[in-house]
């Protein structure tokens, strides 16, 4: 059974997640502020064990962005990542002003994008909307 913990995300968790699935490594003051500022994270555990995470950024209004869904390696594909994608967007929606429409964003792993289409999401670009673009900064 999978229990998801709202707003408890410590940073070693943050940080051992991240490095499972390869994604770009931080500094524990860099993760300390991520989760600081996040506007809301959430954690799957399993039998005690955190296997999963996602957090929303964003301003809460105009846009917010799903930012680090990450699953473990050995448990993906048995509905976790649905699990917490669902409850972010809840979330969103919950913190929204009724009557008005919020983007919700995400840049997606590469091979992840079925995964995201089947949630929802499109890709870019499309007719009306440009490619989705990235600068990294060398501090």
């Amino acid at each position: 059974m999978i229990e998801l913990v709202e707003d408890k995300l410590d940073i070693d968790t943050y940080l051992r997640l991240r490095h499972a699935v390869n994604f770009h490594p931080l500094t524990r003051d860099q993760a300390r502020r991520a989760l600081d500022n996040s506007l809301y994270t959430l954690v799957a555990f399993r039998d005690g064990k955190a296997v999963g995470m996602g957090r929303i950024v964003g301003d809460g209004a105009v846009i917010c962005y799903v930012q680090d869904l990450i699953i473990l390696p050995e448990v993906q594909g048995q509905g976790i990542g649905s699990l917490i994608l669902e409850t972010l967007k809840s979330f969103v929606m919950n913190i929204g002003f009724p009557g008005t429409m919020m983007m919700f964003d995400l840049m997606c792993a590469r091979g992840r994008e079925e995964f995201y289409r089947k949630h929802g999401f499109i890709s870019r670009p499309t007719d009306t909307l440009g490619p989705g673009m990235i600068q990294y900064l060398e501090l």
